[in-house]
This record gives structure tokens, sequence and C-alpha cells, in this order.
């Protein structure tokens, strides 16, 4: 259909086309310059960093990530297959191996890429491994093109948690590949959906992509904002404002802690004091004979397990949660609440003086990531978009944790916790 419309474009329209682009011709000879760099910073010095899709026909692709809060430019190509410096017709006959893709420039102090392959799931089919809507092909299907171990790492993860959701009836098949060389298409293919916008909308209306992702999200999931609220942990967390403010919620925390003493979190009553424990680590090698590959791929590795398929997410047993290395108390059910994130969450700790802070940068901004004290195992990250009374979200994997029922604190040695549930 689309190679429809392109055969009825005039040569007065090609013209208009032609001159409108000059803005974009220029960010793509900027973009040939940049080659396949993730990262980067413009001439007045700010960053700027890149992400590839494919979405079936990049006339959309490039106009839906055009509309993103913080994407300050979107450019229609072809990556993926072998041919150099392919053109249209020749991606359009099936033999170079390459796909219509979109090469989108973003501030990833404005958006994240997390927040980009969110925005990406919810503008295509990703059940349909022949194409997308109308345009059938394998240049149509949808990929996920990543550029370093990071990206691979985001949206094997969000893949991940959307088929875990079971948000769609049939499998997900987007495939998610290593991004190869990109090459912008023609002056005629960029910006589209603005130079033609009449083409274009009979195009897109016809297409089906429009009905399709309205009967999938609604109209409300297909704002930004929706990503935004849905996916808070996915905000970029660069600013010193943030910075400032998820200190200050930390300090507060603190102070609240010492006044409370060893009172109940639920219901204010006094408890004793906490016992001193004694905690024996085990070797490395023991730990990979007592714990299962997943368990050892969070604590030791940093891994994460899947949203929505994991032990804890959804439990609502009164008891606290103790690492799974060391049995050090991390957790009270009492803190527990329903993020809607698909993992465990707190608003704050049991016992402060477990857990660790440290500085993690292996995401777009930093992040605060949450570890054992006496383990030294990684049990998730901490959020600056709790609910009250702290303001946090203590996001916990649950591999990294071993819940302990309230009916069972005695027998276990947390006998002192008791209080707290009764």
């Amino acid at each position: 259909m689309k190679t429809l419309v392109l055969t009825i474009l005039t040569l007065t329209v090609a013209m208009i086309g032609l001159s409108v682009s000059m803005n974009k011709t220029e960010s793509v000879s900027m973009d040939k310059t940049m080659g396949e760099n993730m990262n980067t910073t413009d001439d007045m010095g700010m960053s700027i960093a890149t992400a590839v899709f494919a979405g079936g026909c990049f006339w959309c692709t490039e106009s839906d990530f055009e509309k993103v809060p913080g994407v300050t430019e979107a450019i229609s190509g072809y990556t993926g297959g072998k041919e150099i410096n392919p053109t249209y017709e020749q991606v359009s006959s099936h033999a170079t191996g390459h796909v219509e893709a979109v090469k989108v420039i973003y501030d990833p102090a404005k958006v994240s890429y997390g927040q980009l392959v969110e925005w990406f799931w919810r503008h295509v089919d990703p059940t349909d491994s022949g194409g997308q809507f109308v345009d059938r092909g394998e240049q149509y299907r949808s990929v996920i093109f990543y550029a370093d171990e990071e990206q691979h790492r985001i949206a094997e993860a969000s893949k991940q948690q959307l088929e875990a959701s079971q948000h769609f009836d049939e499998p997900i098949v987007t495939d998610i590949l290593p991004l190869g060389h990109f090459y912008p298409a023609e002056d005629y293919h960029q910006d589209y959906y603005s130079v033609n916008p009449l083409r274009y909308g009979y195009y897109r209306s016809g297409s089906g992509r429009n009905q399709f992702i309205e009967k999938s999200w609604g109209k409300d999931g297909l704002k930004f904002t929706a990503i935004e609220q849905t996916y808070p942990e996915l905000k970029p967390m660069t600013s010193q404002v943030k910075s400032d403010d998820m200190k200050m919620k930390h300090e507060a925390m603190g102070m609240e802690s010492n006044k409370m003493g060893m009172k109940s979190n639920k219901m204010g009553t006094e408890q004793t004091m906490t016992k001193k424990r004694n905690y024996t680590i085990p070797s490395d090698t023991e730990l990979r004979e007592q714990l299962t590959p997943l368990q050892y791929k969070v604590t030791r590795e940093e891994g994460t397990e899947r949203p929505f398929a994991n032990s804890y997410w959804d439990n609502k047993e009164a008891g606290i949660y103790v690492d799974i290395i060391s049995g050090e108390p991390l957790f009270s059910s009492s803190d527990k609440y329903k993020s809607g994130t698909g993992w465990p969450s707190f608003t704050r700790p049991l016992e402060s003086d477990n857990i660790v802070e440290k500085e993690d940068r292996s995401f777009f901004g930093v992040r605060t990531e949450i570890r054992s004290k006496h383990a030294d195992a990684h049990l998730g990250h901490v959020f600056n978009d709790g609910p009250e009374p702290t303001g946090l979200r203590y996001c916990m994997n649950s591999a990294a944790m071993r819940f302990v029922p309230q009916d069972e604190l005695e027998k276990e040695g947390y006998s002192e916790y008791l209080a707290a549930f009764k």
C-alpha cells in the first residue's frame, strides 16, 4: 500500500518535500559523522543519545517517536542487512536483508532509553512476524536494535516483562538484535508525515495501525504520560534536584528510625532490642551449590529477575523478608505495598543497619543500588517515587530474599519482630 502511495507522488510534491527536508538532511549528515556512537554531545555541549527501532513503515515510526518529549529528531533509514547504501527499491525487493528503521536522537536527561522501549511496544504489533499491519514482508518486521550491552539488557528485560504481563494473547516475536550500520533513507522519506500530511493520513488510517494500537492500549495508554505513570522507575534520575530530594528523604527516614528506636512499624508498640546476630557467609563455591542459578545471578552478578513472575511480587502474607544468603532481616510486610511494577516494593527497610546504598551508573542516569550489609548481596534499587510516609520505593528482587511468615518467626529466631504483627 505504501508503494502505491509513493507512485502517485507528483514532481511538485517531491520538490516541496526536498525543500522542507533541508533541516533533516543536515541532521542526516551529522548522523553520518556520528557513525554508530550511541552517546555524544551537541555543539552546545548538551548530552544526546541515540536508539534504533524498526516498527514497520518508517513514516509511522518516525512520526510516533517525534511526539515523545525529549526526542529531538527521528531519522528514517535502513539497517540489519549487508547491502551498502541501499535504496528504497532495493530494500523493497527483499534482497538486502535490511528493514525500515528509525534512528531516534534524544536527550537522556529528559527521556530514558527504557521509556523509549516502552513507547515502541505501544506503537507496533509485537506478535506479527510477517510485517506490520498492511505492510507485509521481512523489511517491515519489528526489531529493537541495541548499540551496547546496556541497551541489550534493558530491551530484553522489557520484552520479558511484556511477555509475563500476558497483555497479548499471542507470543511476542519482535527481534532484539545488535545494531550494524544505519543508512539514512532518501530525502523524500524524511518527515513524510509533516511534509505530506494528506497522503500520510490516508495511508495510516488505511493501514490498520491506529485501530490495532488503540484497541490494545486504549487512547489514554498511547499518551507518553501513561509510560511515566506505569514505569516511574524508568524516569531519568539525573537532575541535582532529584538527587537532593532523594537525600533529604533518606535523612528524614533515618531520623524517624532513630526516634522510633525499636518501636513497631505497624502498631507503634515497644519492642525488645534487636538481637545481635553473627553472620557466616559461605564461599563463592558453596553459594553456587546452595543457590539457584537465578538467586546467584541476582545476588552476585547484579542481575534482575522477571517482573510479575517472581515469588513475592504479590505476596500478601504477614511476616518479614530476610537476606537469602545471610538471613539478616531486611523488610517487613507492614511496609510492603502494591507498586504495579511486578517486583516486591517497600516504603522502608525493617533494619536500616542491614541496608547499604551504592551509586549505580549502569543505567542512563544515576540510580541508587540497595545491597545487604553482611552478605553484600545485590537486592535491588530505591527510587524517589514511593508513597507516604517516606516517599521512597525500595524495589527488590524476590530471588535475593527469603520470606519468613509471622507464625514461624519465633522458630526461625526472629521472635523480636513478633510484636509488630499482634
